[in-house]
């Protein structure tokens, strides 16, 4: 089957209202605080919706369709169930504190406050590391979606990467922050469609509603279990951990939307928000995943299952709604990292490399200048997203090892509790956590939840004993300011 007239149009259509409200994202922006943040004031529903739909890509189509096909309903466990629940639970903690920290220290990007917390050099690790993670992260996502846009035209994948990672290009540069929370909410509403669709498809071509709960009994017993190996205990675990750095803003672009926030309150408010969808929404979209062996059985390629199912079930018009919807999960979470890393890269290390670049005076032209060549970067890295391992490698092993190393001083270094870590610890942690994420990527490592939660556990171990053990005095600006963001 191919595409239709009437589904290219709906596809058409979507990239054009992603393009103007990036136009019209254009305006709003005054300044680079605008770019960057949306002035302080984005609403807490919209922030909360931005936060869910950026933390997940066209990648959980492709990558973890195909774990959804083999394995079954553990991918729900490792992930949506332990993203959720981490949201949830410090919803009243992380968020309230990057609020005050734009508040109190006039932050843009989530890595400004390092310099104060530790050092210069410690900071600038940070964003050079994190920098580093998020082109692997973000290419990633563009192959993902090139892979999917194959199953439906035959386009080929470069191809495809390019014209994905054009179109975000074009709104992202355009319109800041702004846009990429207009153009998430957008895309929240056509991926509940798109969802939807698929949903009430495979019940359809099922047995009804009760397939719900009947249809595991003709597939493998493992996929109704919540923990699959190698998706066992541990490796749930390891996500666990993962996740909690991750969601509460090791991924600087989920950072970007508390910081953004108006309030403490409603930063938690958009936390509880996000952390609610995780625990339903997924459960929704993933079903046709847990589906596909029934209507799609021995498929050779496990990944395309998702893109196959819908060639098989939807009529004209509806393929092209989903399409658009995979399209919305991959744009929503790629233009949010894109314009973090923006932020970093502009005030965090531009400011240090020239003076030319000093905080007083960065201007939205250097902000989408600093966008652009991102982007076209994580294209490039998209294009050879083979030589890292394929999507699954590159999503699972090099962005979950890579987090920690990055996220913990970041995260930990809010925490009164940690105040005496100061910027050896921090600095010992990322690379001892780089060094063991090295070690594993060269020797056999069986346990899979070993291999990817390694480089973390060295990463805090590192960080905890060194602080501790560490005979310093901390200074006093360290201590105002954790008072400052901590006090309730």
């Amino acid at each position: 089957m191919k595409l239709t007239s009437f589904d290219l149009i709906v596809i058409t259509a979507f990239f054009l209202l992603m393009l103007v409200i990036g136009v019209y994202s254009y305006f709003r922006n005054k300044n680079a605080d605008d770019y960057f943040v949306a002035g302080g004031n984005l609403p807490w529903w919209l922030s909360g919706i931005s936060h869910h739909v950026s933390g997940y890509s066209g990648a959980v189509f492709v990558a973890y369709a195909a774990i959804a096909y083999t394995h079954g309903f553990t991918i729900y466990v490792w992930w949506a169930f332990t993203i959720g629940l981490t949201i949830l639970v410090s919803a009243k903690i992380f968020p309230v504190r990057w609020v005050r920290l734009r508040k109190k220290f006039h932050i843009q990007s989530p890595l400004e406050f390092l310099a104060r917390r530790y050092n210069i050099l410690t900071q600038q690790i940070m964003a050079w590391s994190g920098v580093l993670l998020k082109l692997f992260d973000i290419g990633a996502k563009w192959a993902s979606i090139a892979i999917l846009l194959n199953v439906f035209t035959g386009i080929s994948l470069p191809i495809g990467i390019l014209i994905s990672g054009g179109i975000s290009l074009l709104y992202i540069t355009f319109g800041g922050l702004w846009a990429v929370v207009m153009t998430d909410f957008a895309q929240f509403i056509i991926q509940l469609l798109g969802g939807l669709v698929m949903f009430f498809a495979v019940l359809y071509n099922l047995d009804g509603p009760e397939s719900i709960f009947t249809m595991w009994e003709k597939l493998p017993s493992e996929n109704s279990q919540p923990f699959n190996d190698p998706y066992g205990v541990g490796f749930a675990l390891a996500f666990l951990f993962i996740n909690f750095l991750s969601y509460n803003g090791g991924q600087w672009n989920l950072a970007t939307r508390y910081i953004s926030s108006p309030s403490e309150s409603q930063a938690t408010k958009a936390a509880r928000l996000s952390g609610l969808l995780y625990l339903i929404w997924p459960l929704i979209l993933f079903f046709p995943m847990w589906a596909a062996p029934i209507l799609l059985p021995n498929l050779a390629v496990p990944s395309q299952s998702y893109g196959q199912l819908t060639l098989l079930l939807l009529p004209s018009g509806l393929v092209g709604l989903v399409i658009a919807s995979l399209f919305a999960n991959t744009m929503s979470m790629t233009s949010s990292d894109i314009n973090t890393i923006s932020a970093v890269i502009t005030r965090d290390i531009l400011p240090n490399i020239s003076k030319k670049f000093s905080l007083d005076k960065i201007s939205l032209l250097t902000a989408r200048v600093t966008t652009f060549i991102f982007t076209l970067l994580t294209i490039i890295v998209a294009l050879q997203y083979e030589y890292f391992g394929g999507i699954l490698g590159l999503i699972i092993t090099w962005f979950g090892a890579l987090v920690g190393p990055i996220a913990v001083p970041m995260l930990f270094g809010v925490i009164p509790a940690f105040k005496s870590c100061g910027p050896v610890a921090a600095i010992s942690s990322i690379f001892a956590g780089l060094l063991t994420f090295i070690i594993t990527k060269n020797i056999e490592i069986s346990s899979l939840a070993l291999q990817v939660s390694l480089p973390l556990i060295v990463s805090t171990l590192v960080y905890i004993f060194i602080g501790l053990a560490q005979i310093r005095t901390v200074p006093d600006k360290v201590k105002a300011m954790l008072q400052e963001i901590s006090k309730e």
